[in-house]
């Protein structure tokens, strides 16, 4: 059983923004980051060593939020991904490790010479 649950999540989709509470705390998560760290196969492969590098995802928003259960929430991404489920643990993974996730992100963008665009 998930000892982190939300308290609210709130979508602000001209900013691109998921909002995220867990208790007393509230994390504002980039639809990017969430795509680019999505739990699906076609991102993180079926094994280690096998993920795929997410690009081109800077201007990717969040069309759709299913909640899974009583355990997880389900995105639908406006580039068509709708696969992978984010449970509570992970969500409250993804956003209390966002800077260092981020920081890695960047870097292995960076190893494979690929560039962000900047909005």
């Amino acid at each position: 059983m998930s000892q982190h649950i939300p308290s609210q999540v709130t979508l602000h989709r001209e900013q691109r923004l998921l909002e995220v509470a867990f208790e007393a705390q509230s994390y504002q998560l980039p639809c990017e980051y969430l795509r680019v760290y999505s739990p699906s196969a076609e991102v993180r492969g079926h094994a280690p060593g096998e993920e795929k590098l997410q690009i081109g995802k800077e201007e990717v928003n969040i069309e759709k939020i299913e909640q899974v259960g009583t355990y997880a929430l389900k995105f639908t991404y406006d580039d068509g991904h709708d696969s992978g489920i984010y449970d509570w643990e992970m969500l409250y993974d993804l956003a209390v490790n966002h800077e260092a996730n981020w920081q890695d992100y960047l870097n292995r963008l960076a190893a494979a010479g690929i560039k962000r665009k900047v909005n």
